[in-house]
């Protein structure tokens, strides 16, 4: 998805304006702008020491809860079982019945959508409940339970580069980057919707970096902050708004149209997340791959792939041979993505 603007100036004050951050109407970059729906304090995840939930923004007081019994996924969760409900806001409380009727994965009328493509899902229990301040309340068979709500952090948020690393972005420069805006108020790296690469070329390393979604509630599917990490401009790891999802292929973690994630990790949109990569180039002679590309991928500090093996080329890829050292890249993917804390470390 691109996203395009018909301008009606020159083309000559197009180009200059160029740099500039886009307007991407209904996209939130940061949870102090002060028209961020009322909706944001509500979406999020909760807990308690039996169960999570992860609650999904759907726009205009339409909200997805979905229950994970046992904690959240990667911190407890037992990796089979959901329940799902529906959610309005009333007043200042969130009213949660059972999700019903003819439901689809992320159709797009609030009242027709499923966090699982599977619908009801196995483990499915007709909770009602609310949501009030940062308590989440359910009731189910003459049974109450109280989540009360929780911001994870990575544990590598903030990691700082060892002395080896190459640093990409530290804030102070984008000198290491072709293309994006370093941003002189938050010192972040900003997409404003174009693909962004490095200078240099790498083919095996170690790679730490920090990227936040924007907030798009009432968009669905791959138009919610949709981007990529880009190992040597050649395998795509998605970068996407999927909190609260299957883990596709297509969605935050997966390798694009090759493999799920283990489980997904994303969080809520506008938190920091991390991505760490553990990469290892394919090996070519005389234009002949005699060894796939291999990944280990931790997303938010949990393990999403663990030295995959990578047998082709993803979508958007650069057209050189598979063997061969390219860039990084961050897609752009018409989506403002921000970024920061990127450094690598070569093998």
């Amino acid at each position: 998805m691109k996203l395009c603007i018909l301008h009606s100036l020159p083309i000559l004050t197009c180009l200059v304006l160029s740099s500039a951050p886009k307007d991407f109407a209904g996209t939130y970059t940061s949870t102090n702008d002060p028209q961020i729906p009322n909706d944001f304090r509500f979406q999020g995840e909760y807990q308690s020491s039996k169960m999570g939930a992860q609650v999904i923004s759907l726009d205009k007081g339409a909200f997805h809860v979905v229950l994970y019994p046992g904690g959240l996924p990667g911190a407890g969760w037992d990796g089979k079982n959901k329940s799902l409900l529906h959610g309005n806001l009333n007043g200042k409380k969130v009213e949660l019945t059972p999700a019903s009727g003819q439901r689809k994965y992320l159709a797009g009328p609030a009242e027709q959508f499923s966090a699982t493509r599977q619908f009801p899902p196995v483990g499915h229990k007709s909770y009602t409940g609310s949501i009030a301040g940062k308590k989440l309340s359910l009731l189910e068979g003459g049974n109450t339970t109280a989540l009360k709500k929780v911001t994870r952090k990575s544990p590598t948020l903030g990691k700082k580069a060892p002395k080896d690393a190459i640093v990409l972005f530290d804030g102070s420069n984008k000198k290491e980057f072709q293309g994006g805006r370093l941003d002189e108020k938050t010192k972040l790296l900003n997409t404003d919707g174009q693909d962004i690469r490095t200078v240099r070329k790498f083919s095996n390393y170690k790679l730490h970096l920090e990227f936040m979604l924007p907030y798009r509630p009432a968009a669905r599917g791959q138009g919610r902050g949709n981007s990529g990490l880009y190992q040597i401009d050649m395998y795509e790891n998605q970068i996407l708004d999927s909190f609260g999802l299957e883990g596709l292929n297509n969605e935050c973690g997966g390798i694009y149209s090759i493999k799920d994630s283990k489980v997904n990790a994303c969080f809520p949109p506008l938190a920091w997340q991390t991505y760490d990569i553990e990469f290892t180039n394919a090996v070519a002679k005389d234009g002949k791959k005699s060894k796939n590309a291999r990944v280990t991928a931790r997303l938010n500090g949990i393990l999403i792939h663990d030295d995959f093996e990578i047998p082709r080329k993803t979508g958007g890829a650069r057209p050189d041979k598979e063997g061969t050292p390219g860039p990084i890249k961050l897609q752009g993917h018409g989506n403002p993505l921000q970024f920061r804390n990127i450094w690598i470390v070569e093998k």
